[in-house]
């Protein structure tokens, strides 16, 4: 089924979301449903609201208002009707399911001990549509390429929330594990790729196989922490690249730190808008100053479209992509 993640949703939203365009669906990254309040729908940048007969509108008053009934249903169907077998997720305040969908939740937090211990009365749903674009990595890879030792260099993604990095892992995952041509004539060998998933986006594994195509090299750790997910990766399945999703802790810095030392290179995405604001983290700031990273990719989305900079290790600038603009020729070259 096309857009299959329609039917997360209880009947009553379902049926308005599949009034809206097919080419609209495409596109869509978050629909939030706040009970009470308008339903929201984002896709390329752009946010409106939903109004009562499906059409788009930004006007709140027009908009359709999610009930206790749909937010119930909802809870219900996202939890596969076992919402104790959840404590975990609910305690992080997400949800990922089959196909590497997030959902964020939003209620009352209830403390034991002076932590979140779970959720209840949730009311506000932030579902946001995962998805794979082969080829969105295509002019970055060459970038990222030691084709004199035939390896990936240690690259650190960079970007705000909901810009695209996880889309890009999971397209070098694939074409990492794949080998092939890297900008002109002379291809690079086919790597062994470890991601570890912590919450289950780059993959969007069902019950340990993959949703999304990472390539035919590619081992994955599903549901794992980052820090220890990585240990046991270098322990025991050898890879020649790690991948992990947004890094931050002490403890990912050190994790990344082993698999360097090991031979390994490692991708990684982590949130910010400059490597400058790196340094003042307890985590990054460690592997920024030793220069552990030899690439920086820093993505940012207009609604013209993407655009990204990619910096070698001293922060000294490589590449600049405008939004619309496709990155041509051969950095080897």
């Amino acid at each position: 089924m096309v857009n299959e993640w329609l039917l997360l949703f209880p009947e009553t939203i379902r049926a308005l979301l599949k009034v809206l365009p097919a080419a609209l669906l495409d596109k869509v990254e978050e629909i939030r449903v706040r009970e009470g309040r308008p339903l929201e729908i984002n896709y390329a940048g752009r946010f409106h609201f939903i109004s009562g007969r499906g059409g788009l509108t930004l006007s709140a008053a027009e908009a359709y208002k999610p009930g206790r009934e749909d937010t119930h249903r909802l809870l219900d169907l996202i939890s596969n009707h076992s919402l104790y077998t959840m404590e975990e997720e609910l305690r992080k305040g997400f949800i990922t399911i089959p196909g590497g969908h997030r959902i964020g939740l939003s209620g009352r937090a209830v403390l034991s001990g002076g932590h979140v211990e779970h959720l209840r009365d949730i009311t506000g749903f932030n579902v946001r549509i995962a998805r794979e674009v082969p080829g969105v990595a295509d002019g970055i890879l060459p970038y990222l390429v030691d084709r004199g030792r035939q390896r990936i260099m240690h690259t650190l993604i960079l970007s705000p929330p909901q810009q695209g990095k996880t889309t890009l892992l999971r397209d070098l995952a694939r074409q990492i594990s794949a080998g092939g041509i890297a900008g002109r004539e002379g291809g690079r060998p086919a790597l062994k790729v470890g991601i570890v998933d912590e919450r289950s986006e780059i993959a969007g594994s069902r019950r340990g196989v993959p949703a999304f195509d990472v390539g035919p090299r590619t081992d994955i750790l599903d549901g794992c922490p980052k820090a220890e997910g990585m240990m046991m990766m270098i322990r025991s399945l050898s890879p020649d690249v790690l991948i992990a999703d947004e890094i931050g802790r002490p403890e990912d810095a050190s994790a990344v730190t082993e698999a360097l030392h090991a031979g390994i290179s490692v991708v990684a995405s982590a949130h910010g808008k400059e490597v400058t604001e790196l340094a003042r983290r307890p985590g990054l700031g460690g592997l920024v100053e030793q220069r552990m990273f030899e690439r920086y990719v820093i993505l940012h989305r207009a609604e013209a479209g993407l655009s990204f900079r990619i910096l070698d290790g001293q922060k000294r600038g490589l590449l600049l992509v405008s939004p619309g603009e496709r990155a041509l020729g051969d950095p080897h070259a």
